[in-house]
């Protein structure tokens, strides 16, 4: 399952981790639901290589506004504490894990 983000743990989420995924999301949006089981089988799948976190944009405005997220779902992914890409949108399980599994 994945974990939890708040514009408090972000930072330390981040750092902490060599590879992270974020996926910004909220309870009223349909394609964010949608992909919420994906990324929490991911989250299961590459445990101990991928760190994978949710943040719920709603209760979160820091985040979105520090990375400019204007369109949910939005996957933030880091490296080296680093935002070296985004996903906007609902993407396949295939091509999420592909982006992820480059960076390991």
């Amino acid at each position: 399952m994945a974990q939890a983000i708040t514009d408090g743990t972000f930072a330390a989420f981040v750092q902490d981790n060599t590879v992270a995924m974020i996926d910004c999301w909220a309870t009223w949006c349909g394609p964010c639901r949608m992909l919420s089981p994906v990324v929490d089988e991911l989250a299961v799948e590459m445990e101990g290589k991928v760190a994978i976190g949710k943040l719920n944009v709603d209760e979160n405005p820091d985040v979105c506004q520090q990375f400019g997220i204007m369109s949910i779902p939005t996957m933030l992914v880091f490296k080296n504490g680093e935002l070296v890409d985004r996903m906007v949108g609902a993407h396949p399980k295939s091509a999420i894990q592909a982006k992820l599994s480059s960076l390991l």
